[in-house]
């Protein structure tokens, strides 16, 4: 005696369109982080209460292993004043801000604010908000 139907029913779960959404995610957060590029020097920047205006200026940046950099690209310490002339030249009022990690000593930001002094250009320091 055969009870069984003569339809068999296989339960299956077609994967294509997860893996398709998935691809799709995978691309769209690929082109994504490509896009980020909030200051890809690592410092850890000194504490402050006070608030800056943010204007249009170039970054001077030292980190930790005193490498300078202006505007994420690294200068010697013996180019930096000529490379800020050139980048700044026709500039109306030039302004910097000095980036530095909290550990470097304060002798190299004095030194990047004595090229902004001699060379009259405004400078201001960049802290963390609190």
């Amino acid at each position: 005696m055969n009870l069984r139907g003569r339809n068999k029913v296989t339960p299956e779960f077609n994967m294509s369109s997860m893996t398709d959404i998935v691809f799709l995610l995978l691309i769209f957060f690929m082109i994504a982080s490509t896009l980020v590029s909030a200051e890809a020097i690592d410092l850890l920047l000194p504490k402050s209460t006070s608030k800056t205006t943010q204007t249009k200026s170039i970054s001077v940046s030292v980190d930790k292993n005193t490498n300078y950099y202006i505007d994420m690209q690294q200068v010697s310490k013996e180019t930096l004043e000529s490379e800020l002339i050139s980048k700044l030249g026709g500039v109306e009022s030039p302004t910097i801000t000095i980036r530095s990690d909290q550990d470097v000593e304060m002798k190299h930001v004095v030194y990047i604010m004595d090229i902004a002094n001699r060379n009259k250009i405004k400078s201001t320091l960049a802290v963390k908000a609190q």
